[in-house]
């Protein structure tokens, strides 16, 4: 379909019902404060004069309070920007609702990159055989991550779903129902939410999102392109990680992780047993209709009760469902085979696990824990440790390691909570294996790794407190930084070369699951290197795999923005060149992501699909996508030069005072939506190591700045257009479908920038120059981006997204116009801390608040 279609869809669907209900909404009175949605809009409309005036946020907050609310007291004119906020952010829900609801009409769910798409061309193409091979090896996993960058409670969550629903079937007096329901719920909680809370919200989605589409998706596969009801790959799972990743989350314990894995088995039983209360109405037979009712009545119990003492395993589960389908081909016409075929099908799909619980934690912990676990073995004179063992080269240590089985560790002899959590997180893997199988939870991934000692130290320590017999857990190394990935294919080597290590792989498929990640990348190296440096480490790995015989994995810690390493997903992945393993495609997904790409069944399934067919693309397609030498040393080059240009401006001595002065970092921790803290160190100063990926983005965001998605991109395009040689960058433009798919990602950080707002800081005695530096680089990569591209404006070739994109910064204006307003204030009131007290915690209070509805605004940053 050509694009103009598209943008008109949007107009009609998305952008015209949403002003016909902004309207609706705005004259709801939520509160006792009159005219809120009145003078909303009359407050956008000065916003926006004033930023085209080149005023500052004070100027324009002061001169609206001024103009239309004169008598209004100085309590009162803060209880309307109060209002404002609670407005705005409902504002933000609606256009989510009113967008989700038109996902299906703009997007064309049987166009390219749909399932549909893939099977005809596949037909047309006479390479309908070779798809159905290639569907058998490969997978798609997603892995929801508790990242909160965007978290509603669930009673928000319903409210979207059936707002959603209403305005599909144009149900008005629903919508102003929801309207009413949505104005008088809460948006945020007052405490922190617990690990164990994050992993409830995200249950949400499997419950209410993905067990349907991953089925229709499974369905489809096998009725249309395989054309039978045999068990195939099942080619979609989920990963996930609230309750198992501990890395610097010092609130997630052992009993956590076995809470979630409970949760998950129980959340999976309720919806079997829902699907076989459907079956029941339809299997009325002789013969059948009492089996069925048999399971029902299992199940229900067993999900009510985990120690249930008539369960059933899953295997049993199936093999009854089996025999029931048998029965009814047989006798009865294989009336409603398919409805059995669909639950058999879930079946495969998601096990008593429902999702696969991935355990994470730093090689630093790590490190520390095993130096007391081995000092312990050693006091005990346990024959595999010597006395000298920390005395010994990487290497010697390496082949003790390797060789280790049980230990006979008691764990409750460990007084310290970081090693007694870890070897008790080790036991829990396996009781989780045990009573919701082995996908239950298969994974440790260790992050900040660097070496093969802390992969071999983890696979020591499995098998000595739980795996001694057979190690049924992936030891995944999760390289981040720009140096960790450099050096990932030598710790690999020495991996691949380690025979019992090999023994291991071996037990399971010779795959070796290779985690890169890209937030802490981009903090790290910014935004070109980031992203070069994962596609060279990718291909290096995959050469050094191939050496061994060994299948790499590669699981990319993409997040949702493209400053975190996000971006357009599919087209990433379909961009990838022959030099890189591509049997799977693994990739963290989190905050806002979870619910622009995959919070409804449409959004979710279009997604799904489109993954599967970015690898399918890139497989068949791999001819065309090998990057040139020529290209190559370009490629290199420019992320060199960027990479230098990021790292002056990292290493600016305004950079740190910056981010923790004017800009929003320190309020991340005060908005209660995640239950980690925003700093990995326990310092007072603010060290950059320290900083995590989410809030760092996050900030940048809130100011409007986007430097983790553009900086340095500008420096290194404006130095070949300086030596004459843009040419050289064109042509690799032209050539380089990921260095296209890269820059198309970076516009859309530029698309979401606006300077105006901060424009005051450009005068400011101490931040000014910092801020011009970032400004000029906007400047040029803007200017620089659109002469590569031909384009006028950026994102020109996505008028939708772009439309979606400006719908929402236009809902966020008057908010982060507030947000500002509210910082400016605080930083003169810190003149007088003591005298000012109160009234600094009244406009921190406002700055926390507008944080949340920024954040949620952003959902389009997949």
């Amino acid at each position: 379909m050509s694009v103009a279609p598209k943008i008109a869809r949007f107009n009609q669907h998305v952008l015209s019902k949403y002003q016909i209900y902004n309207s609706i909404f705005m004259t709801l009175p939520f509160d006792s404060v009159t005219k809120t949605g009145v003078l909303l809009p009359l407050f956008h409309e000065t916003c926006q004069k004033g930023f085209a005036n080149g005023d500052d946020p004070t100027t324009i907050v002061d001169l609206f309070f001024k103009k239309y609310q004169a008598r209004r007291t100085k309590q009162s004119q803060i209880n309307l920007l109060f209002r404002f906020i609670q407005y705005i952010e409902r504002q933000v829900v609606l256009f989510d609702a009113v967008e989700d609801a038109a996902f299906p009409v703009v997007n064309n769910m049987e166009g390219i990159g749909t399932l549909r798409n893939l099977k005809e061309s596949a037909v047309s193409n006479n390479k309908l055989e070779e798809l159905q091979s290639y569907l058998e090896e490969f997978k798609v996993r997603i892995v929801l991550t508790a990242h909160p960058t965007q978290f509603y409670p669930g009673s928000v969550l319903g409210i979207i779903t059936d707002l959603t629903e209403a305005i599909k079937t144009n149900n008005l007096s629903g919508i102003n129902d929801l309207f009413a329901q949505l104005g008088k719920t809460p948006f945020f909680k007052h405490e922190k939410p617990t690990p164990y809370d994050e992993a409830k919200s995200l249950i949400w989605y499997l419950e209410n999102v993905f067990y349907q589409s991953f089925g229709e998706i499974y369905n489809y596969i096998q009725q249309n392109i395989y054309d039978d009801s045999k068990k195939h790959n099942e080619i979609i799972n989920i990963g996930f990680w609230p309750g198992g990743d501990r890395d610097g989350n010092p609130f997630v314990k052992p009993d956590t992780t076995l809470k979630v894995a409970d949760s998950l088995k129980q959340a999976v039983l309720k919806k079997y047993y829902g699907d076989l209360k459907n079956l029941r109405r339809k299997l009325t037979f002789r013969g059948i209709e009492e089996r069925i009712v048999r399971l029902e009545t299992i199940l229900y119990n067993y999900s009510i009760d985990l120690n249930y003492p008539d369960a059933i395993t899953a295997k049993e589960l199936l093999t009854e469902l089996l025999s029931i389908r048998k029965l009814l081909v047989a006798e009865f016409q294989s009336l409603y085979v398919s409805e059995i075929n669909h639950l058999i099908n879930r079946i495969h799909l998601f096990g008593y696990y429902f999702a696969t619980l991935d355990i994470r934690q730093d090689s630093r912990i790590h490190h520390t824990v095993f130096t007391t676990v081995i000092d312990y073995l050693i006091k005990n004179g346990n024959a595999n440790f010597p006395k000298n063992y920390h005395e010994l080269s990487e290497d010697e240590q390496i082949n003790i390691l390797s060789k280790v089985g049980s230990a006979n560790i008691d764990i409750e002899a460990f007084e310290d909570e970081m090693v007694y959590n870890t070897l008790k997180t080790i036991e829990g893997i396996k009781i989780i294996q045990e009573n919701n199988g082995e996908r239950g939870a298969n994974r440790y991934i260790i992050s900040n790794n660097q070496t093969a000692l802390n992969v071999m130290q983890l696979f020591a320590m499995l098998k000595m407190v739980a795996f001694n017999d057979q190690l049924t857990v992936d030891v995944v190394p999760l390289f981040e930084t720009i140096t960790d990935l450099e050096n990932a294919p030598k710790v690999m080597e020495q991996l691949y070369t380690n025979p019992e290590y090999m023994a291991h792989l071996k037990s399971r498929g010779n795959k070796q699951t290779i985690m890169l990640g890209f937030s802490d990348g981009t903090k790290d190296g910014g935004y070109l290197m980031a992203n070069w440096g994962i596609y060279r480490a990718k291909e290096l790995l995959t050469e050094m795999s191939r050496k061994y015989d060994v299948t790499a994995i590669f699981f990319d810690g993409r997040g949702g923005p493209p400053a975190r390493g996000g971006g357009k997903t599919h087209q990433f992945y379909a961009s990838l060149g022959p030099n890189i393993e591509d049997k799977e495609v693994q990739l963290t997904i989190q905050g806002q992501t979870i619910s622009s790409n995959f919070g409804t069944l449409d959004s979710s399934q279009y997604n799904l699909e489109q993954l599967i067919s970015s690898g399918m693309f890139n497989r068949l397609g791999k001819d065309k996508l090998e990057m040139s030498s020529d290209d190559k040393i370009v490629m290199t080059d420019l992320a060199n030069t960027s990479y230098q240009a990021y790292k002056d401006f990292k290493n600016h001595a305004m950079f740190i005072p910056y981010l923790e002065r004017m800009s929003t970092l320190k309020y991340y921790a005060k908005t209660n939506i995640g239950s980690r803290p925003s700093k990995r160190g326990s310092s007072d100063k603010l060290v950059f190591s320290d900083l995590r990926a989410i809030p760092f983005v996050g900030s940048w965001s809130q100011l409007k700045q986007n430097v983790p998605g553009f900086y340095g991109v500008g420096t290194a395009l404006k130095k070949y257009e300086d030596n004459g040689e843009f040419y050289k960058v064109e042509q690799l433009y032209k050539n380089s479908k990921f260095f296209k798919t890269l820059l198309e990602n970076s516009m859309m950080a530029l698309s979401k920038s606006f300077f105006d707002l901060t424009k005051y800081m450009s005068k400011d005695e101490e931040f000014g120059d910092f801020w011009n530096i970032i400004y000029n680089e906007y400047v040029t990569t803007k200017a620089l981006l659109l002469k590569l591209t031909g384009y006028k404006e950026l994102m020109e070739n996505e008028p939708s997204g772009k439309a979606s994109i400006a719908v929402r910064e236009s809902i966020v204006l008057p908010l982060l116009t507030i947000q500002q307003y509210a910082l400016k204030k605080i930083q003169e009131l810190e003149k007088d801390p003591v005298t000012n007290e109160e009234e600094i915690k009244i406009f921190e209070k406002i700055v926390t608040r507008s944080l949340f509805g920024n954040i949620n605004a952003s959902r389009n940053s997949a």
